[in-house]
């Protein structure tokens, strides 16, 4: 007797369902996960679990396949395509989310894998929420021609567009070759992990060929090299857990999008306690160095910030802190790298972040200790008055509430740069002990009085006379306060609850640029 196989019953399609959705998380090769651990790097479904909260990833496409054939492709079809996209939560907010997995094609993308990518991006859009990509691949599929480019072509397009609309963070987790870096390039945070990250254009072995030089993948593109080299690198970690976990501490001080405010998270700390350590932490010698992150963390709720580019242009600080649970960006003068100057590195740098802070509505505080743009033929000849333009052009552009504070020294450009009154701060502060000039005394001195120096009888005697001379009539701490350029001089120690004030009366700051299209920033 035959008995007759009836349909698939339902629970035979979930089962069936179930099974393919398991064998896309752990992968059809269970070498290939080995292999993965082995180089002390994760999966991307374990990266994905460490960046949002528990239980909260929806899928999107775990069961696309791509359609190309030839060079044996038709053959290996894996499900996901080596890449995995979808959306969960951090801290109960919205997060989208790619992760190309090495285990398939090695993370190389191809025509669906790009695809795949491209749909998570559009509808992050479409949500108005933040967008991460944890970067481990091979680049562009070989086997898939041009259509692997013009994958990438589709997602850099998305990335400009949603610049400065929705924050986009980069993960570098693998390598990352050839035109696959230009898309971190275009987002707004890239951080990379120690031993395992590498990002160039060409790859050692070209180099070799083409230039003769010896260099290896960290060496050319490693993580240290981008965090304090180039400046790709925004943060740099030793692992991957530190590195996500802090990646959920970004995400956690930003708006999800440009129509909303940074989230509040009111704490425990006093918004208008005194700070009277500053008066210690700051020498009053204007020569003696000092580190300007033990200011911030003195103003700063809980003394916590997130340093942006702590490697990278050290003698400008940028963080993103909180004072009085409200997140503002932090642009600050560092003493102790360079004395404080400003240079190619550090105006580029502020530059940036200065604009991404303006894009999302986080207000900004600017503190100056600043004696100069960094003299050297060097500089000029790569371009200071260009690119240090950029940080003049991005402040004069910010409509967010800002504010500055003199601390102490405050010299030519450089004083003009950092926010300062005539180029748009909303409110001026200064310490007492501040210097607010076209230069500092001395060498003001040795250049308004030279005849009557070289022609003294005691040069040494007429020069320090000059020096008290011109300190006395234009670099006492008031000269600028009496001329409006600063709008109160204040008792350090009440430096937090001022600027708390401060920044409460202008958060329904409203300023608008003049109609055009978009500017055209120095380059």
């Amino acid at each position: 007797m035959t008995t007759v196989q009836g349909p698939p019953s339902i629970a035979d399609r979930l089962g069936e369902l179930e099974q393919l959705k398991e064998l896309a998380r752990l992968g059809a090769d269970p070498a290939a996960t080995e292999r993965q651990h082995a180089k002390g790097k994760l999966t991307a479904y374990e990266r994905i679990d460490l960046l949002l909260d528990p239980g909260s990833f929806t899928e999107v496409e775990p069961l696309r396949r791509h359609r190309a054939t030839g060079f044996g492709l038709e053959a290996k079809r894996p499900h996901t395509d080596g890449v995995v996209t979808g959306w969960g939560t951090v801290e109960g907010r919205t997060v989208f989310v790619y992760a190309h997995d090495f285990r398939i094609f090695g993370g190389a993308l191809g025509e669906a894998h790009a695809q795949k990518i491209q749909k998570i991006m559009d509808m992050a859009m479409a949500a108005g929420c933040p967008l991460v990509s944890l970067n481990d691949g091979a680049g562009a599929r070989i086997q898939e021609g041009v259509s692997a480019l013009a994958g990438y072509g589709g997602i850099f397009r998305r990335n400009t567009r949603a610049s400065g609309v929705i924050p986009q963070i980069s993960v570098m987790l693998g390598p990352c070759a050839g035109g696959a870096a230009y898309s971190p390039a275009l987002t707004d945070f890239v951080f990379a992990v120690r031993g395992i990250s590498q990002m160039f254009i060409t790859g050692p072995d070209v180099v070799r060929t083409v230039t003769g030089e010896e260099v290896s993948h960290d060496g050319l593109g490693g993580a240290d090299v981008h965090g304090s080299v180039s400046g790709v690198a925004h943060f740099v970690h030793d692992d991957e857990e530190s590195c996500l976990a802090e990646v959920r501490e970004l995400l956690a001080m930003l708006p999800s999008n440009n129509r909303e405010l940074p989230p509040a998270e009111p704490g425990g700390d006093d918004a208008y306690r005194r700070v009277d350590r500053l008066l210690d932490l700051v020498p009053l010698d204007g020569n003696r160095s000092y580190d300007m992150r033990e200011v911030i963390a003195e103003i700063v709720d809980d003394q916590d910030f997130l340093e942006v580019h702590a490697r990278w242009g050290p003698n400008l600080v940028c963080a993103l802190v909180r004072l009085d649970g409200q997140v503002t960006g932090v642009v600050a003068s560092q003493p102790a790298a360079l004395a404080g100057v400003l240079d190619i590195d550090a105006s580029e740098k502020g530059a940036r972040f200065v604009q991404f802070c303006d894009a999302f509505n986080i207000p900004l505080l600017t503190l100056v200790d600043v004696p100069g743009f960094l003299p050297g033929v060097g500089q000029e000849h790569e371009g200071i008055i260009r690119r240090g333009a950029k940080l003049l052009y991005a402040y004069c552009n910010a409509t967010v509430p800002r504010v500055s504070l003199v601390l102490r020294k405050a010299y030519g450009g450089a004083y003009i740069v950092m926010d300062s009154r005539s180029i748009g701060t909303d409110l001026a502060l200064a310490w007492p002990t501040n210097e607010i000039a076209v230069m500092g005394a001395e060498a003001a001195a040795d250049v308004v009085f030279r005849r009557e120096i070289t022609a003294s009888k005691d040069p040494g005697a007429t020069r320090e006379q000059k020096i008290k001379e011109y300190r006395r009539e234009l670099v006492h701490p008031y000269y600028a306060a009496e001329r409006g350029l600063v709008d109160d001089v204040i008792d350090p120690g009440s430096t937090r609850a001022v600027l708390v004030r401060a920044f409460a009366m202008l958060q329904r700051k409203d300023a608008d640029l003049p109609r055009r299209k978009h500017g055209n920033p120095p380059q």
